[in-house]
């Protein structure tokens, strides 16, 4: 099938040719036709498999068709979890918009307000928004979301762990109740349709993979190593395998300051991306990391929502996450636009009940391979892992730079460990 046939609007198939695009992925193939007729839409997709062109070609579409109610005021608005994502969207939205008058703009915090308050007076059609700073901008009222067309929520499933449902809850009372809802996520939960069920309007169901399946273009293995050696055997690998760029995973921002000090004692060049860092640093970061500068760039789940790098060839889990539908995201990362890519998790004894509970989502088994130079050490008995703070070690013995102790103030976003309940009540980054 080709774009044309999907019945796209010329400018729209003109800025898809500038970008090399003949054939939409499934999920496009499948969500394009349906949002053009004005429906409703649940949809579930792996991620890096084109969702968000899948929902910003029909808008686009849609809002060319249409003509606006009254005064330039905003017609769509597409609400994401992270920064990261957030201009990622936007910048889908610039690149497909670009034959059309349609001006949008991105709203999220870290960054000062009154540029974005300036642009919104201005006018603008589109606006992509993480919920914390989208209401600042409700409450100081220098926002009209009255003409709202269409509502769409990317990653619900990552702003429901974030703690946004309240947010997301506020910012429904003040768009129109007649308008479209598009839900997509990564991942489908017992949450996730329970939202849906309030949000959505006998929508149409679009899953073009199995819920919380990771996607077959991405080879899966475990390095079985004692945690200690996690910071060893990584740099082993890096140093070994010659890897230019690889995504790291830790599940603290502690943890991940600290690997990236140890990373570059190795002589290996390493930046952190988390919630702490300002809005600047993580941009940099990001920035240096796509551009060859910096061969690793470590990050904690919030963070790396919006990391999209289509020919991204290696993922590592220095730590599994605690809860098993973070996994799918990560792997995500890499694996790509139809590309391969190569996820590793460095699994230490303390987390097999972890991985236990990854295979049991995926449905399968990871390959286990175990590295020269770095057999397990059989009389070491599995310990709780700290979730930022408690009795996590650090120095020798098991402290292993983010692996067994975790240390310093921990993720505010991260959820309960071993339970898998969503923490989505708690405190929350303002975004």
């Amino acid at each position: 099938m080709s774009f044309e046939k999907l019945g796209l609007i010329e400018p729209l198939l003109r800025a898809i040719k500038d970008q090399g695009y003949t054939e939409p992925s499934p999920i496009q193939a499948q969500a394009i036709p349906i949002i053009m007729d004005k429906k409703d839409v649940l949809a579930g997709a792996q991620t890096g498999t084109g969702k968000t062109a899948g929902f910003t070609l029909p808008l686009l579409h849609r809002l060319a068709e249409s003509k606006p109610k009254g005064t330039k005021r905003v017609r769509a608005l597409i609400l994401t979890p992270t920064r990261e994502l957030a201009a990622q969207v936007e910048a889908s939205v610039e690149t497909y918009g670009k034959y059309l008058p349609f001006k949008s703009a991105v709203i999220f915090g870290g960054v000062k307000i009154n540029p974005q308050i300036t642009a919104l007076r201005r006018g603008v059609d589109i606006v992509v928004a993480t919920p914390g700073r989208l209401l600042d901008h409700m409450n100081q009222k220098t926002i009209d979301l009255s003409a709202v067309e269409v509502l769409i929520l990317d990653e619900a499933d990552r702003m429901l762990d974030m703690g946004f449902i309240r947010d997301i809850k506020k910012v429904m009372l003040e768009l129109p109740k007649k308008r479209q809802n598009l839900l997509f996520s990564a991942t489908f939960s017992k949450e996730i349709k329970q939202l849906a069920n309030g949000l959505l309007n006998n929508p149409a169901l679009i899953e073009v993979a199995r819920s919380n399946a990771s996607a077959e273009s991405i080879k899966q293995v475990v390095h079985p190593v004692d945690c200690s050696r996690k910071r060893e055997l990584l740099s082993h690998l890096i140093t070994e395998g010659n890897w230019s760029q690889v995504l790291v995973f830790t599940r603290t921002k502690h943890g991940a300051n600290r690997l990236t000090a140890q990373l570059d004692k190795d002589g290996i060049t390493a930046a952190a991306i988390h919630g702490n860092k300002s809005q600047a640093a993580r941009t940099r970061a990001l920035k240096e990391f796509k551009e060859g500068k910096v061969r690793v760039l470590v990050a904690t789940d919030i963070a790396a929502r919006g990391i999209d790098i289509d020919q991204l060839p290696h993922v590592v889990n220095f730590e599994l996450p605690n809860v098993s539908e973070d996994y799918v995201h990560r792997i995500g990362r890499t694996g790509r636009a139809g590309n391969k890519g190569v996820a590793m998790s460095l699994v230490c004894i303390d987390e097999h009940d972890y991985l236990k509970g990854i295979e049991k989502l995926m449905g399968k088994r990871v390959e286990q391979i175990k590295i020269p130079g770095f057999a397990v050490d059989p009389s070491i008995p599995a310990e709780p892992i700290s979730q930022g703070g408690g009795r996590g070690r650090q120095g020798g013995g098991r402290g292993n730079g983010g692996g067994r102790g975790n240390g310093g103030g921990g993720n505010r976003n991260s959820r309960s460990a071993g339970s898998g309940s969503r923490n989505s009540g708690g405190g929350r980054s303002r975004n």
